[in-house]
């Protein structure tokens, strides 16, 4: 991994996004480490409030990162990520909710859900994985915070559920997935295992998703199990657009890489035509 030193020393905040996103009337992206203010295990872009870094700087990171994706502090969106299925509609009233306090952020939800356009959605994540989910038709817009517990819980399947509420149809939804855990660095046991084969069964889990690393141990990859969840809830295969990296990447955070570390964002907004908030 890159040093501390090079990652504070650039002051850009970069984005991992999808161009694919303006054209059907939303903003997707995911912040890098880059661009940030933090320093050492949290260099430079930590936007976590919850990872023992000075809170005033991790502020100072999101506006940077809010400015940066075309909006400012006050209309981000975080919620409470309790690693299950929880969701919340969100909304103009929610605007500022965590941004600068964890007291305030939307409670016990990994699932956030909106249609206003004036609302974006922030999921946090270091080695998890984040998921966007957008109809451009029905103009519904969701992000799922997915690790193996949310994974397990049918995450992705249940921001689908709520979307549909809105008015959102399945094999209408785009998918986004960012970057979660290299399947070479996540091994799981059987517990774990049980858990996502049930999230699908009767259907198996195929071997993209896990693979036997020895007695009683897989190696998992979260964003596969995620894309066949999201197939089995009707979103078409052309319709899931990958980010083509993992948390392995050197721009990114890895919890199991490296305690303590920052945590990166997914962020998420619905657009006007012409790609504005």
């Amino acid at each position: 991994m890159e040093t501390d030193t090079a990652v504070e020393a650039d002051a850009t905040v970069r984005f991992l996004d999808w161009p694919e996103s303006v054209a059907l009337g939303a903003a997707v992206a995911v912040t890098t480490r880059y661009g940030g203010v933090s320093e050492g295990a949290h260099g430079s872009l930590n936007l976590a409030l919850h990872v023992g870094d000075d809170p005033e700087k991790v502020i100072a990171n999101r506006e940077r990162a809010a400015r940066a994706f075309g909006v400012e502090l006050d209309d981000l969106i975080f919620a409470e990520q309790v690693h299950g299925a929880g969701s919340a509609v969100v909304g103009t009233p929610e605007r500022g909710r965590g941004t600068r306090a964890m007291e305030d952020a939307i409670s016990s939800a990994d699932i956030l859900v909106t249609t206003d356009l004036h609302a974006t959605l922030a999921i946090l994540v270091a080695d998890c994985v984040p998921i966007a989910l957008l109809d451009p038709e029905a103009r519904v817009l969701a992000v799922v915070h997915a690790g193996w517990r949310g994974t397990a819980a049918q995450a992705s399947a249940s921001a689908l559920g709520v979307m549909r509420s809105l008015g959102a149809r399945p094999e209408h939804v785009i998918a986004f997935i960012g970057p979660g855990a290299h399947p070479a660095h996540y091994q799981v046991d059987a517990e774990v295992y049980r858990a996502l084969a049930a999230a699908v069964a009767p259907h198996p889990l195929p071997p993209e998703v896990a693979r036997s690393d020895g007695p009683d141990h897989w190696k998992v990859d979260l964003m596969a199990a995620n894309r066949q969840q999201l197939v089995l809830a009707g979103v078409t295969h052309g319709h899931i657009l990958d980010c083509g990296v993992t948390t392995a990447d050197d721009d990114y955070f890895s919890d199991r890489a490296a305690r303590p570390c920052g945590r990166f964002a997914l962020l998420a907004r619905l657009t006007d035509s012409d790609g504005r908030p």
